[in-house]
């Protein structure tokens, strides 16, 4: 594959990229911008502004905004004057901030929580997955997530990274909107036995962060978050391919472009708030692959 070229640059934490309307959309975290570019960063905008830090991004069926905000525990929507209100206050549901999320074609969004304060140092502590439905109301539907993070929607399918899990796991999405059981959708290794982040990590053969939608042969793209790379897995956890990144790491990507074979990478030299929050060294970077985005 050619080597990544640079699409947006000079920013603090990009996170949540997808492509919508013929566009790159993608989160700042520590500038609190959701901005959006075309494919090759001309044209940027910024979409909205979020003062509680925003992460994943979704449509609603009439082409309203839905944004995580992190740090209130709420879903934003935006509305078709550019005004944002609130859609779901998820505050007395979610255990630490709200993480990545997804929007069916039903307008049902779905959110994760990290579940313990990973940015001042805590110990390991299972999240959850949250459904929000078109109307606000909000309900757990899938508990002892090891740190929900990339979330995608397929058919009738719900696929979550967990990236201290060593996994990424697949629910059954039901009519009435509640999950099946958990089961495997790839798994990489076992779960870790110890609960600290710092010993976790070198036992983790991927590190599961932001997922990009399934492309057409029903493979995955990931984010490996401390890996320095980006790779696509089929499911069942067998790596077809793999874009590695040097000194950056991969936190999060996407597939899109008009040809659907687009990989956007959101990248930056690590994920820890105190380093990220003043800098501005994150960026996106996008190369080309050969399996298309699945129509």
């Amino acid at each position: 594959m050619a080597e990544p070229t640079v699409v947006l640059e000079k920013l603090s934490f990009l996170e949540g990229p997808r492509w919508r309307g013929g566009r790159v959309w993608v989160s700042d975290f520590y500038t609190h911008r959701v901005l959006s570019a075309e494919a090759d960063g001309s044209d940027l905008r910024v979409e909205a502004t979020v003062p509680a830090q925003p992460s994943g991004t979704g449509l609603l069926p009439d082409g309203r905004v839905l944004i995580v905000s992190m740090r209130d525990q709420k879903i934003l929507r935006r509305e078709q004057d550019g005004t944002l209100v609130t859609h779901a206050d998820l505050s007395g549901l979610a255990r630490g901030v709200l993480n990545d999320m997804a929007v069916d074609r039903q307008g049902r969004c779905w959110v994760g929580c990290f579940g313990f304060d990973l940015m001042g140092g805590a110990d390991l502590e299972p999240g959850l997955v949250m459904r929000v439905d078109p109307d606000g109301a909000a309900e757990v539907v899938a508990e002892e997530v090891y740190f929900p993070n990339g979330t995608v929607v397929r058919d009738d399918t719900l696929v979550v990274a967990e990236s201290f899990g060593n996994r990424m796991s697949a629910f059954d999405i039901r009519p009435d909107g509640s999950l099946g059981g958990r089961r495997d959708w790839a798994r990489f290794g076992d779960l870790p036995a110890s609960r600290n982040i710092g010993e976790m990590l070198p036992g983790l053969s991927v590190v599961p962060d932001g997922i990009a939608e399934p492309d057409a042969e029903g493979a995955i793209w990931v984010a490996d978050a401390d890996h320095h790379r980006a790779v696509r897995v089929r499911e069942g956890g067998e790596i077809l391919d793999e874009i590695t990144l040097g000194e950056l790491q991969t936190y999060a990507v996407a597939l899109g472009g008009e040809d659907g074979r687009t990989l956007f990478l959101a990248a930056a030299p690590s994920f820890l708030e105190h380093e990220r929050r003043d800098t501005r060294d994150a960026v996106l970077l996008s190369t080309r692959v050969e399996v298309p985005l699945a129509s």
